[in-house]
C-alpha cells in the first residue's frame, strides 16, 4: 500500500467546519429516509473496502484478517445493521403522561440530532471505535467530522475513502492530523464531542467542551482487574483471561490489566498460562494471529514495565525490529510501582495473589473505577463483587465479549469515563430528547394565579 498520508490543511478544515455549521445552524436535518440510505451506502462502502481495510490493518498493527474483521470490520457491519433495523423506531415522537393538575395539557418526547458532532478515535481499534459512533451520529440526524489516528496512517487513509465514497463532506467530512489540527478542531463551537483515548487527552478534550458547555462522551480506559477465584473452570478461566489479554498485543482499553489469583491456583496458574499460550499461538513471533505493537515508542513504554524489582514468571519473547512482544507474566511486589498505577495497554500481565474475597474488593476500590472487571468463579463471588465494587462494565466468567452485546451500554465511570454507547445507546448518546407539553385554550387552571388562594388546598390538591 503506497503510502500517501497527508495531514488535512487548516484552510480546508475551516472551511468544511463552517459549511457544516451553517447547515446545522438552519436546521437542515436528514429525514429518516435520508439517513436511512446514508448508512446503506456506508455499509457498501465498508464492504467494498473491505481488503484495503484488512490490508491496512496488518500494516499498521499486524492484525490478522480473521482478527480485523473480527474485531473491527465485522463489529461495525452489526452496529449498522442493528440502526438499520431499529432507527425508524428510535426516532418517533412518544407519548408520555400528564400530571392530573396539568390537564388538559398532552406531553410527548420528540428526538432530535445535537447537530454537529466531532468523533476522535484511537489507533488501537482504530476503525471501529471511529465507525460506531459515526453510525449512532448518523441515526440520529447529525453532521460529523471525524478526526482518526496518525499514528495508524493506513488505516486512516482507508477510512478517508470509505467515507469519501458514502457521503458528502456536508455530512461527514474526514480530518487528518495531529497535534495543531487537533488544537484547532478543539476550538470550535461543536454540538457534541464524542472522544476515545486515555485520559490525558480525554482531560484536554473536556476541558475544551466546557469552553463552549458542550456535551461530551469520554471512553478512556483504566486498569481493568481479572479475578480468578478458587471455585472457578482453571482452564477456561486462564484461556479466556489470556485470549483477553493477548488480542491485539493487549492494545485494548478493556484487555485484563492485572489478574488476581486466589492462592489456591499459585501453583498452577502461569503452568496453565504457558500450556494456553501454546495452543493459541505456539511460537507466537511467528504466529499470524498475533498482533504487532504500533509504534516504536509505544514498545519503549512497555518494555519499560519490565524494569528491575519486577519478576517474569512466563515470557513469549520480544524483538522491537519487528514490534513484537508476547505476553510477559510478571510479579510485582511494589504496591507503588508503575505497573499497579499505570494502564498498561500492552501484553504485559501483573499477577497477585490472595486468600479471601474481601482482599480483592478493597485493592479494586482503593484505586480509580475500572473500565471493566471480570470474575471467574461462582454466583456467590460475582454478586458479592457486583455489591460492593464499582466499574463501567463487568463480565462473569469471561473476558472482552460484553462489549458484543448491541443490548448492553458499554461506557465507563469515574475515571475510566462517562456516557455509554452501542446499539440504541448510540442512538441515544446523539439525540435530544425534546420535551414538550402542549395545553388547550379552552380551559384555563384559577389557582396557578394571582392572586393566589389557600395554601392547605393547594396542598391537598398536589398530593
Amino acid at each position: 500500500m503506497e503510502n500517501t498520508f497527508a495531514f488535512t490543511p487548516l484552510a480546508e478544515i475551516e472551511a468544511l467546519y463552517k459549511r457544516q455549521r451553517e447547515l446545522t445552524i438552519q436546521r437542515v436535518i436528514p429525514s429518516m429516509e435520508e439517513r436511512k440510505a446514508a448508512l446503506l451506502r456506508l455499509r457498501d462502502s465498508i464492504v467494498k473496502h473491505e481488503s484495503a481495510l484488512q490490508a491496512a490493518l496488518l500494516k499498521d498493527l499486524g492484525k490478522s484478517h480473521y482478527e480485523a474483521y473480527l474485531t473491527e470490520i465485522g463489529v461495525s457491519l452489526k452496529e449498522l445493521d442493528f440502526h438499520l433495523k431499529g432507527m425508524k423506531g428510535w426516532g418517533k415522537t412518544r407519548s408520555v403522561k400528564t400530571p392530573w393538575f396539568l390537564m388538559p395539557s398532552t406531553s410527548r418526547l420528540m428526538p432530535e440530532p445535537y447537530g454537529q458532532v466531532l468523533i476522535m478515535a484511537p489507533w488501537n481499534y482504530p476503525f471501529q471505535l471511529l465507525i460506531n459512533p459515526l453510525i449512532g451520529a448518523i441515526s440520529a440526524g447529525n453532521r460529523a467530522v471525524l478526526r482518526p489516528s496518525p499514528a495508524v496512517p493506513n488505516v486512516a487513509m482507508v477510512i478517508q475513502q470509505v467515507i469519501a465514497a458514502a457521503f458528502t463532506t456536508d455530512h461527514v467530512a474526514v480530518v487528518q492530523g495531529d497535534i495543531q489540527e487537533n488544537q484547532y478542531l478543539l476550538k470550535q463551537k461543536w454540538d457534541y464531542i464524542f472522544f476515545t483515548g486515555g485520559p490525558r487527552l480525554g482531560k484536554i478534550v473536556a476541558q475544551a467542551a466546557a469552553e463552549h458547555i458542550t456535551p461530551v462522551t469520554l471512553e478512556l480506559g483504566g486498569k481493568s482487574p481479572c479475578i480468578i477465584d478458587q471455585d472457578c473452570n482453571l482452564d477456561i478461566a486462564v484461556r479466556r483471561a489470556v485470549w483477553g489479554k493477548t488480542v491485539n498485543a493487549g492494545q485494548t482499553c478493556i484487555a485484563p490489566d492485572y489478574v488476581m489469583v486466589h492462592r489456591k491456583f499459585k501453583d498452577q496458574f502461569v503452568a496453565k498460562v504457558a500450556e494456553v499460550c501454546a495452543k493459541m499461538y505456539g511460537e507466537a513471533k511467528d504466529s499470524k494471529d498475533y498482533g504487532r505493537i504500533v509504534n516504536a515508542a509505544a514498545f519503549d513504554r512497555i518494555a519499560g514495565y519490565l524494569s528491575p524489582g519486577v519478576k517474569t514468571l512466563y515470557a513469549a519473547g520480544m524483538e522491537k525490529d519487528e514490534k513484537f512482544m508476547g505476553l510477559h507474566v510478571v510479579e510485582v511486589e511494589d504496591d507503588g510501582h508503575p505497573l499497579w498505577k499505570e494502564e498498561i495497554f500492552g501484553p504485559v500481565l501483573p499477577v497477585r495473589y490472595y486468600d479471601e474475597l474481601s482482599e480483592v474488593i478493597s485493592w479494586v476500590n482503593a484505586h480509580e473505577k475500572p473500565l471493566a472487571l471480570y470474575y471467574f468463579g461462582g454466583d456467590a463471588g460475582a454478586e458479592m463483587l457486583l455489591k460492593r465494587t464499582s466499574s463501567g462494565g463487568v463480565a462473569i466468567n469471561d473476558t472482552i465479549v460484553h462489549v458484543a452485546n448491541h443490548f448492553l451500554p458499554f461506557g465507563g465511570v469515574g475515571g475510566s469515563g462517562y456516557g455509554a454507547y452501542r446499539g440504541k445507546n448510540t442512538f441515544d448518546v446523539f439525540t435530544h430528547y425534546k420535551p414538550i407539553l402542549q395545553s388547550r385554550s379552552w380551559f384555563d387552571l384559577p389557582l396557578k394565579y394571582p392572586p393566589y388562594g389557600s395554601i392547605a388546598l393547594l396542598k391537598r390538591l398536589l398530593k
